[in-house]
């Protein structure tokens, strides 16, 4: 199927992706014992978060660290693994979902954090999960578009908040057993950060292809999962029904797609158990090759995906076959080729 939502790359490769782990570790059964008052006005049994998600533990950056600053100190590990001088990075793009503010951009304090060229664009792009992948994307078609040299993308995510409210908010005692439900996702939530550079495959000896892919919208299940640092509000199957269902229409729509069945591994937006395992009978690929990020670190939104693809990246060798995947709220799904 040819479309706009289809792409391929000639010349477009990642020289370095890197993550930086929260240093806080915050696991499931620490957040029991906090609802434990809730589960026991309301005769609800604790434990789902890692039996039913699979999610064992997740992290938090120190209370005085912003988005922005976890996002900066991505950026500055991937450039430095790069090996680029940072004035010839010529855009810089902000994927992340949590910020502190309206405006200004939080690009902007990355920018000024990483010391960047006054020649270096940079703006926000958010998707919901799927923004690193749109910056992807973008970043290639300028770079194949000739207009600049290099691109940084980062992106910073911080849950301490968000947990804080949601736990707040089910301890009142107004709340009940449908709350819980209504934000058992926030509580799979995880902080992290991650940061990649792309530039041309032709003039970086070692970089790393990409590809193409495409991306797919069902915008119609818009309301399945809404949120902001205050509050979110998920419909959970609902959202793994219409996601699953997005992604199956979405893959038997792409042709010529048979090596995708024999990549060296597929990393998918990590959610949950329950999720992931959905996505991998769906499109019918190896368990085996689908890299787990979620019980150590839970979803870490659009971070997810380069996060699980840097700590995969030292068990890759030249020319294995990669594949990026994922669906975001909205909902939207994106996949992205890698020829490592």
């Amino acid at each position: 199927m040819n479309g706009n939502a289809n792409f391929t790359f000639d010349d477009v490769a990642i020289l370095s992706i890197e993550a930086v782990d929260a240093p806080e570790v915050v696991t499931s059964a620490d957040i029991d014992e906090r609802l434990a008052p809730f589960y026991e006005r309301t005769e609800t049994r604790p434990g789902l978060l890692e039996s039913l998600a699979g999610i064992t533990q997740r992290r938090q950056w120190p209370a005085d660290m912003s988005f922005t600053d976890a996002a900066a100190l991505a950026g500055e590990k991937a450039i430095e693994a790069a090996g680029i001088d940072r004035n010839k990075i010529g855009l810089m793009i902000d994927t992340s979902v949590c910020r502190a503010r309206l405006e200004p951009s939080s690009a902007v304090s990355v920018h000024d954090e990483l010391n960047l060229p006054s020649s270096c664009m940079n703006f926000d792009l958010s998707n919901a999960c799927l923004g690193f992948m749109n910056g992807m994307h973008l970043a290639g078609s300028m770079l194949e578009a000739g207009q600049l040299d290099y691109v940084l993308l980062v992106d910073g995510e911080g849950t301490r908040e968000i947990h804080d409210n949601t736990i707040n908010r089910l301890l009142d005692e107004s709340s009940n057993a449908d709350d819980l439900f209504s934000n058992f996702a926030t509580l799979t939530l995880g902080s992290g950060a991650a940061a990649m550079v792309l530039g041309r495959h032709s003039e970086n000896e070692g970089s790393h292809r990409v590809v193409g892919g495409f991306f797919r919208a069902d915008t119609v299940h818009q309301d399945l999962c809404v949120g902001s640092l205050e509050n979110m509000r998920t419909d959970t199957r609902g959202l793994l029904e219409a996601g699953t269902e997005l992604v199956k229409r979405s893959w038997d729509e792409i042709t010529n797609k048979d090596r995708w069945y024999d990549m060296k591994a597929y990393v998918l937006h990590q959610v949950s158990q329950v999720h992931t395992q959905a996505v991998i009978d769906t499109l019918g690929i190896d368990s085996e090759r689908v890299p787990r990020t979620f019980p150590m670190y839970g979803n870490i939104g659009p971070a997810a995906v380069p996060v699980t693809l840097a700590a995969i990246q030292q068990s890759l060798f030249a020319g294995d076959g990669v594949l990026l995947a994922g669906i975001g709220s909205g909902l939207n799904s994106a996949f992205i080729e890698l020829q490592w």
